[in-house]
């Protein structure tokens, strides 16, 4: 196990904390884990390309973690009523379509390559905008005003990579996949 791996596994052991924090209405030390979390993610993808520790492995549960992260705080958000519960049912069905999609390109044995669309890029960026803006509300009360079109930004950019991703999949079950588009998924 490699330095990078072992960020990764910190990254998904602080889940529980920031969960239990929200849940203790500990809201600025959630927020700090959270960015914690946020750190490490960068961190481990940096030592990973600048030392070339890249392993399978790795490849597997950082995007994992990732999930893990931005469900969990977006379900417990939704619990306390520092999130529209209706955003969080959305950002986890998405993930739920995603998982179920993958499967039955497994089934069907096609196998693309697991990489993010530029469209998924965006959605996780607003995704942790979303949730650092909600956690970090005392930091910004200035710009609270912002928090409206972030949730709906969250929500919109969802709904989009989500059909994105089934347009995807479905062409691929089709064959329909010209060569010259990627074929990456999640």
């Amino acid at each position: 196990m490699n330095i990078p791996n072992c960020i990764t596994l910190f990254r998904i052991l602080l889940i529980p904390l920031i969960v239990i924090l929200l849940l203790e209405d500990k809201i600025n030390l959630a927020f700090l884990a959270f960015v914690v979390a946020g750190i490490s993610d960068a961190l481990d993808g940096f030592i990973a390309r600048t030392f070339k520790q890249k392993t399978q492995l790795g490849a597997f549960i950082d995007p994992i973690a990732d999930k893990l992260l931005l469900n969990t705080t977006h379900i417990a958000l939704a619990i306390i009523g520092i999130m529209p519960g209706w955003l969080a049912v959305l950002v986890v069905s998405r993930d739920i379509i995603i998982l179920v999609g993958m499967g039955i390109l497994f089934y069907n044995n096609k196998h693309p390559r697991i990489k993010p669309t530029f469209d998924s890029k965006i959605t996780t960026f607003f995704q942790l905008l979303t949730v650092s803006f909600l956690l970090g509300y005392e930091y910004w009360v200035d710009y609270l005003f912002l928090q409206d079109y972030f949730i709906f930004l969250n929500a919109f950019f969802t709904i989009v990579s989500c059909f994105h991703y089934i347009v995807i999949g479905t062409w691929i079950l089709q064959g329909k996949l010209d060569k010259r588009f990627d074929s990456s998924i999640i």
